[in-house]
């Protein structure tokens, strides 16, 4: 359901932790998902159901600050609704929603 990450080189430099919205959105079958780490350290990008349920990790590896990581979410074998996309780091978290439309 995921795709490879790659890093993404983009005009500025990022410093935060930031899960970026997924464009586009909604979406189908296919979104795009980009996110930023504050330091080097393990970072995970799940999606989820509305009802909780674990569908699909996209990231689970070490990430390191200064950088975008941008990874594709396809959802062609997925009913329409709504998904969540939770990105995990350190004890931090952020939770953006996504609108698959068949």
């Amino acid at each position: 359901l995921g795709t490879v990450v790659s890093v993404a080189e983009k005009n500025s430099v990022p410093t935060g932790f930031q899960l970026l919205q997924n464009y586009p959105n909604p979406f189908n079958p296919t979104t795009t998902i980009e996110f930023t780490v504050p330091s080097h350290g393990r970072a995970t990008l799940k999606i989820y159901s509305i009802l909780g349920q674990e569908i699909a990790t996209l990231f689970d590896e070490i990430a390191g600050a200064g950088k975008y990581y941008r990874t594709k979410f396809d959802a062609s074998t997925l009913a329409t609704g709504i998904y969540f996309a939770r990105l995990q780091f350190d004890n931090t978290m952020q939770i953006r929603k996504l609108l698959m439309v068949k």
